[in-house]
């Protein structure tokens, strides 16, 4: 086990890399070691961690990476860990119990912080309390730089690129397909996360950030629950996920700012592909649906849907939930998460249908249907253990070589981050597609 000076300073520290997904994001690092200055890993339990540096090495004898000991409950080592790192991933979920003292010891610290959250409500609440003083204190504080919501926010980039000229979008749905050849068992982490949501959204719309939103031509959408793609063909029911919320958030802060963020010491050629990169960007009315080719499959995920929805609203529902996952998902979550065969198996397609008009001054003829669709897609591996470490640490590897690039600071989503760097190039590299598919015109 390395041993650190207890004042040196490190590039990168990953916060929970003995956890099932920490483990896999370590192991994903570790083929990046080094494009990194210094790496370190901190938890709770430095043998665990030893344990997961050495599954992650494997084959290959595990590297000499100091292993800090920092416990989430525990104010004064995080204060600690915060002021030796100058970006921070955070792997410790659930991030609604265990995230915002980790946000507040980055803040304080002026330490950058990236995690893989798609917890709604603990996100609205990190912007909530701490926007402000990471401005002040130039700390960027990124969530959801995981499955959620990096495939969605930037495949709608994509895609709303797409519209060129005096073609605008109005409506883009995103359908996401998931395919194996094993049947694959969800992480009992991700379950847990979604069975809490339920407890929090009241509280969640009472407190909702008040957000400006984006001039989008047409009428507003008349989306159904349920939808057939015969294009993709796909089945779809309304996946209330983050990615559509976070989507939101970047429209509205490019509403603000249509130039997007200045960045904290930008060099001249990154202000003109800033720019450039965001005025090509066109907003529209986002949602996303979970796919299935099968429309008896489809109403197995509305059953499991019903499930959490109705129990989770009470705490004797949401013990019997968390206590029986696999009865109540018919085997689809379970508390031992997947096998790496099934992970090796497993793959993902989200396809991203957008209606709108093939000139904006159709739009402004009352309500004129879309003439327009476009068909865009990202696909790649294995969401919550493949593309998740590959999504954070390529996030980690622009914000450690690009930060004067970046904004000064603040709590912001991925895409306003992210959006026009090279992180679309990087995904390409390392196994996820983003593909333009089609573009037809439409029946009036």
């Amino acid at each position: 086990m390395a041993v650190s000076a207890p004042t040196s300073k490190f590039d990168i520290v990953m916060l929970g890399a003995s956890g099932f997904t920490g483990k896999q994001v370590l192991k994903e690092a570790l083929k990046f070691l080094t494009n990194f200055n210094s790496l370190a890993i901190a938890g709770r339990d430095p043998s665990k961690l030893a344990q997961a540096l050495n599954w992650a090495a494997r084959p290959n004898p595990p590297p000499s990476i100091p292993i800090l000991a920092a416990d989430t409950a525990d104010a004064a080592s995080l204060r600690l860990l915060c002021g030796r790192a100058r970006l921070l991933l955070n792997c410790v979920g659930p991030f609604r119990l265990h995230g915002e003292p980790v946000v507040a010891a980055c803040v304080a610290a002026g330490c950058d912080y990236l995690d893989i959250t798609g917890e709604a409500e603990f996100m609205e609440r990190v912007e909530r309390e701490y926007h402000a003083q990471a401005v002040k204190n130039e700390t960027l504080v990124v969530s959801a730089c995981g499955f959620d919501s990096v495939p969605a926010e930037m495949g709608f980039l994509f895609h709303s690129r797409q519209w060129v000229g005096p073609a605008r979008p109005n409506r883009v749905e995103a359908y996401l397909g998931l395919e194996s050849e094993k049947r694959i068992v969800g992480n009992f982490g991700t379950f847990e996360s979604a069975v809490m949501a339920v407890k929090d959204l009241k509280e969640m719309e009472q407190r909702r950030v008040i957000r400006v939103k984006p001039k989008i031509p047409g009428p507003p959408p008349k989306g159904e629950i349920i939808e057939h793609q015969k294009k993709i063909g796909l089945w779809g029911v309304t996946l209330p996920s983050a990615d559509a919320t976070l989507v939101g958030r970047t429209l509205s802060t490019l509403t603000e700012s249509p130039h997007g963020l200045p960045g904290l010491n930008e060099s001249e050629e990154m202000v003109e592909k800033r720019k450039a990169f965001w005025s090509s960007v066109k907003p529209a009315h986002f949602g996303v649906k979970l796919g299935s080719k099968s429309l008896l499959h489809l109403f197995g995920f509305i059953t499991i849907g019903i499930f959490i929805g109705l129990l989770g609203r009470f705490s004797f529902g949401r013990w019997l939930l968390l206590k029986y996952p696999s009865i109540f998902t018919f085997g689809g979550f379970s508390k031992n998460g997947p096998s790496e065969e099934e992970i090796a198996s497993a793959s993902f397609k989200m396809w991203f249908i957008g209606h709108g008009f093939s000139n904006e001054s159709l739009a402004a003829e009352g309500n004129t249907k879309p003439d327009t669709e476009i068909i865009t897609r990202v696909m790649g591996p294995e969401m919550g253990y493949v593309t998740t470490p590959i999504i954070l640490v390529q996030c980690a590897l622009i914000l450690h070589t690009q930060r004067n690039n970046l904004p000064k600071g603040g709590v912001y989503t991925p895409g306003v981050v992210f959006g026009p760097t090279d992180l679309q190039e990087r995904l390409q590299q390392n196994g996820i597609s983003f593909d333009f598919i089609s573009k037809s015109s439409l029946s009036t």
